[in-house]
């Protein structure tokens, strides 16, 4: 019952930070007239401040000390940091400018762009499954190029540092909170320094917008924080493979948000472009699905066959018996 339980909260934690990640397109309009580039120093300042205090309530500050002696590891952040500023920034300014259906399709698309940079950096192979799903998403923006009169940067940048991120997260190896105290902190002096010389300039919008406006700029930190929180939850309980499902979540709310809430253009050969991509998911979901089956599978063969070497058999038993025996 317990297990059970453990598996619903997990599964609930992460529909709650997909969920939020999805939806979070509705909050960065409401923090106009506050440009993309203050947006994100007050996200980067008040999420500093958030997880600086969800740290000091668990009491895990150990990793800190062990950090600073490594300056390879210290590297690996400063440059997750760089790209994530990239990401967020991006993003933030194409919900603001009416590009939040595209913003969704480079999250649609980072896993296969993430196939393709484990391809080409990692010297990884691919099935062949794999390679049909990166061609077909290959395919799907040179259709949504065509449809958009230019490459769909936004998406390919979104994708790339993302993917990016990902890559440099993984040979980092630190927890969801720690990483994001370890970046945010990499990133609050220029931050800061942003704003406070937007301030002297008579251009920040954090206290002339009123009190409304300077809590929502606050709650950039809270917005940050809370779905990565729900996501480690999320790890630690349910499968990777759930979570790789729960993942199209995000850009799902996003596009559907882009449509009806915001009301952007979706013509023909967008859709067929958003089609594409769709297809080339569905080819991985059910490619890693059939690999993880045949994997548990041969595992579970093995165990058999091992257990079937290591019971003795009936003559086996037998023999010291009829050893011991004297004969008559």
């Amino acid at each position: 019952m317990k297990g059970t339980n453990e598996q619903r909260a997990g599964l609930l934690s992460g529909i709650g930070a997909y969920g939020l990640w999805g939806i979070v397109p509705l909050f960065w309009p409401l923090l106009k007239p506050a440009g993309a580039i203050e947006i994100l120093a007050h996200r980067m300042v008040w999420s500093l401040g958030v997880v600086g205090i969800a740290l000091l309530v668990l009491r895990r500050w150990s990793w800190i000390g062990e950090l600073i002696r490594q300056p390879k590891k210290l590297g690996l952040i400063s440059v997750a940091a760089a790209v994530i500023t990239v990401n967020w920034g991006l993003y933030i300014w194409s919900v603001n400018n009416g590009h939040v259906v595209e913003a969704s399709l480079g999250y649609f698309i980072n896993p296969l762009v993430t196939i393709a940079m484990g391809v080409l950096l990692l010297g990884e192979r691919l099935r062949p499954v794999q390679w049909v799903a990166v061609g077909t998403g290959v395919a799907a923006v040179l259709v949504l190029a065509i449809g958009y009169g230019r490459p769909p940067w936004i998406s390919l940048t979104l994708a790339f540092s993302f993917a990016t991120y990902g890559l440099v997260k993984k040979k980092v190896n630190m927890g969801g909170l720690e990483s994001l105290a370890a970046e945010t902190a990499v990133l609050f002096v220029p931050a800061l320094g942003y704003l406070l010389w937007l301030g002297a300039q008579g251009d920040a919008t954090f206290a002339s917008e009123g009190l409304g406006h300077s809590a929502l700029l606050a709650a950039t930190g809270v917005v940050t924080a809370a779905p990565l929180v729900l996501f480690g939850a999320a790890a630690i309980r349910v499968p990777l493979s759930t979570l790789g499902l729960l993942q199209y979540l995000a850009p799902v709310f996003q596009f559907i948000l882009g449509i009806l809430y915001f009301h952007e253009e979706m013509p023909p050969e967008r859709w067929a472009g958003f089609a594409l991509v769709w297809l080339a998911l569905t080819l991985l979901t059910w490619d890693a699905f059939r690999t993880a089956r045949r994997t548990r599978a041969q595992a579970q063969t093995r165990a058999v066959q091992l257990a079937a070497q290591q019971t003795p058999t009936a003559g086996d038993s037998a023999s010291p018996s009829s050893a011991a025996t004297p004969a008559k």
